[in-house]
C-alpha cells in the first residue's frame, strides 16, 4: 500500500493526505505557519497509537466475549525532550460496560500489545527518501 500526501494549494501549510479512499487533512498550527486546517503529522503519529489501542482491545474483547461497551483512549503527548531522543505518550483507557477487574487487566494487557505499539517501541524502522526525477501529475 502507497500512502500519497498533496499540497493543498488553497492553504499555506496544509496537504492532504490519501489512504485508500480516505482523505485526511494535515497542517501545523497558525504559529508555524499554517492555518491549523488540519491535524500535524505529530498529532497523526499520535492518533495511530491511540486508534490501534481502542480497536485492538475492541477486536480481542469481542472474540473472547468480554462486555466492553465502550473504549475511549485518551493520550497525552510530552515532546520536551523529543530532541534530545525521548518522545513520551501517556496513554489511559477508559472502558464502560460490566467488567471485573481482571477483564479491565487483560484489557490493559492487550492494548500495550497492539501493533502500533510495537512498532514504536521494539522495532526498528527504517526510513529511504528518494526525489523523483518529474512532480508525478494526477
Amino acid at each position: 500500500m502507497t500512502i500519497t500526501v498533496q499540497r493543498d494549494l488553497t492553504q499555506p501549510m496544509r496537504h492532504i493526505v490519501h489512504v485508500r479512499n480516505h482523505l485526511i487533512p494535515a497542517d501545523v498550527s497558525v504559529e508555524e505557519g499554517g492555518a491549523d486546517a488540519g491535524p500535524s503529522p505529530h498529532d497523526l503519529y499520535d492518533a495511530a497509537l491511540s486508534s490501534c489501542k481502542a480497536l485492538t482491545v475492541l477486536w480481542y474483547a469481542q472474540r473472547k466475549n468480554i462486555p466492553v461497551v465502550d473504549i475511549r483512549v485518551s493520550t497525552a503527548r510530552d515532546a520536551s525532550e523529543e530532541r534530545h531522543g525521548t518522545y513520551r505518550l501517556a496513554v489511559t483507557l477508559h472502558f464502560t460496560g460490566d467488567l471485573s477487574e481482571a477483564q479491565r487487566a487483560e484489557l490493559l494487557s492487550v492494548a500495550e500489545k497492539c501493533p502500533v505499539h510495537k512498532l514504536m517501541t521494539s522495532v526498528t524502522t527504517e526510513v529511504v527518501t528518494s526525489l523523483a526525477t518529474t512532480l508525478a501529475a494526477e
